[in-house]
């Protein structure tokens, strides 16, 4: 699904949307685009545009690292939300579980306990959704 509004079209919003629904999942970026209306449609423009098809596409950086890094700044800044849209993306990205529980224990000393807690239950809370949408899967 690609909203077809002129702010939502052209080459970088394009490459963007690409990358973005590479990591973040169809479903999320579909709902987000959706979502969209008169307010919110020129910051989805520019995230999607400058964020993902500048910055996510530049090739200093693998995506894993990058999910490694936005999982750090991420838990720093206490962004719940978006730290488990990330866990997600790193995922996607062939970040472990095992990784995503050593960039949390890595930020308690950085970050502090709370933010690190919170990190934490994020990250748990997204594993366990994860767990549950493939066991119902298996069991069909």
């Amino acid at each position: 699904m690609t909203d077809r509004r002129p702010e939502f079209q052209g080459e970088q919003f394009e490459k963007g949307l690409q990358i973005r629904r590479e990591v973040l999942g169809d479903a999320y970026v579909d709902r987000s685009i959706a979502a969209a209306d008169d307010v919110s449609a020129p910051l989805q423009k520019l995230l999607t545009e400058w964020c993902w098809g500048e910055i996510w596409s530049r090739p200093g950086l693998e995506r894993r690292m990058r999910s490694v890094l936005n999982l750090g700044m991420l838990m720093a800044l206490n962004r719940s939300d978006e730290f488990k849209l990330h866990v997600r993306g790193a995922l996607n990205n062939g970040v472990t579980r095992e990784e995503i529980v050593e960039i949390i224990l890595q930020g308690a000393i950085y970050c502090g306990a709370p933010a690190s807690l919170d990190a934490l239950r994020s990250a748990k809370a997204v594993f366990a959704e994860i767990d549950a949408a493939t066991t119902q899967v298996s069991q069909r």
